[in-house]
């Protein structure tokens, strides 16, 4: 009895010891031992609103009021293989290939800017188009009228026959600052709906030689092609800009994009939707910038003004009494250092009205009232 018990304890002893061992070393050999419990894993906690590193927020905010815009013409090419062969050439002739018609397609973006179903989109999006269609986030598409458009600024207002419309809320573009964050919405390279960040890089842009009146916010936000018309806003997701152009060489951003500010584009929707077209005031004169050489042959210490370098004859500032050599200085209250500064300023005065200017002429400052008049188209 003594030695089965003996041997009983022995074996017991071996069991633990191989237990034990299995267990420390190689526990996934041990068929009820658990899975991954020595696995340890660190996860983050979710911050929710107290997160800063994200504009979210503002694209949720922005981005059901930007809406794809699809437009096609009516174009005559000639088909080349066709023209080519010479039993068709003999059998048509050369009018029958020319006459043949073929649609074109290109795309842009556009902003709900009512419920009502009005889009402020580019010029050069719709110009020339005979249709034009909007895709919105939410999987809607409408047939859109384009209500009237002005090339001077690049900008059109569309209009679709759908409910329920994200209008987008407008912001303020005279406060906005060098160096903001914006966001560009819009549909590049038609491969959707896409946002991108930057900053404002510069405000009051002219002469960039886009468009004939002038006033960009430049920002390094990517704008391409496709982006045309979509949103410039703010980091709340307020509209500030309407995106127009790019300078670059291969057709892709190299971080110089250009919005016209949405200060300019709510003053030429306004007259598009109450008169179909816009409305400028006119001078009736030609300027020239000033130039140190310029300004020395007027004998002058400074390079501020425009130099008046004709007027046109019965124009409103000739029946004022502006004549070519003049330099003007001031519209009403405010200085001019450049000719596209009073591109802008006088455009935006009514015609009818009556305006004071300041010039130089002899090295005298004078005064002279000219009623401003209506640009020609």
């Amino acid at each position: 009895m003594h030695r089965l018990w003996l041997i009983f304890a022995q074996t017991v002893t071996v069991l633990f010891a191989i237990y034990f061992v299995v267990t420390t070393l190689r526990p996934e050999l041990w068929p009820w031992s658990p899975r991954g419990t020595f696995l340890t894993i660190k996860e983050a906690v979710p911050i929710g609103a107290e997160k800063t590193d994200s504009y979210n927020s503002a694209a949720e905010t922005a981005m059901p009021s930007v809406v794809n815009v699809f437009t096609s013409k009516e174009v005559k090419e000639l088909p080349q293989s066709l023209l080519n062969d010479p039993t068709f050439q003999r059998f048509f002739g050369d009018r029958f290939f020319e006459s043949l018609p073929r649609r074109t397609s290109s795309l842009g973006s556009g902003v709900i800017v009512s419920p009502k179903g009005y889009i402020l989109t580019n010029h050069h999006v719709v110009e020339a188009a005979d249709q034009v269609e909007v895709a919105l986030v939410d999987g809607r598409k409408a047939k859109a009228r384009i209500i009237g458009s002005d090339p001077g600024t690049d900008l059109a207002v569309l209009k679709i026959n759908l409910k329920n419309l994200p209008a987008i809320t407008f912001g303020q573009s005279d406060e906005v600052k060098v160096g903001d964050i914006v966001l560009a919405m819009g549909n590049p390279f038609g491969v959707g709906q896409s946002v991108t960040m930057g900053i404002v890089g510069a405000l009051g842009r002219s002469r960039v030689g886009i468009n004939t009146f002038e006033n960009f916010i430049q920002t390094d936000a990517a704008i391409n092609p496709g982006n045309s018309g979509g949103a410039l806003t703010d980091t709340s997701g307020n509209l500030i800009g309407i995106n127009t152009a790019i300078y670059s060489r291969t057709g892709g951003s190299l971080g110089i994009g250009f919005a016209i500010p949405v200060n300019v584009a709510k003053q030429i929707m306004a007259q598009i939707l109450e008169t179909g077209s816009v409305t400028r005031g006119w001078l009736g004169v030609s300027m020239q910038d000033m130039t140190p050489e310029l300004a020395e042959s007027f004998g002058l210490d400074n390079l501020k003004g425009v130099l008046v370098a004709s007027v046109l004859k019965d124009g409103p500032a000739d029946k004022a009494g502006i004549k070519p050599g003049d330099i003007l200085i001031a519209v009403g209250d405010k200085a001019v250092e450049n000719s596209s500064e009073i591109l802008n300023l006088v455009a935006e005065l009514p015609p009818g009205d009556t305006v004071n200017l300041t010039i130089l002429r002899d090295k005298k400052e004078k005064s002279i009232r000219v009623k401003v008049g209506t640009r020609p188209e």
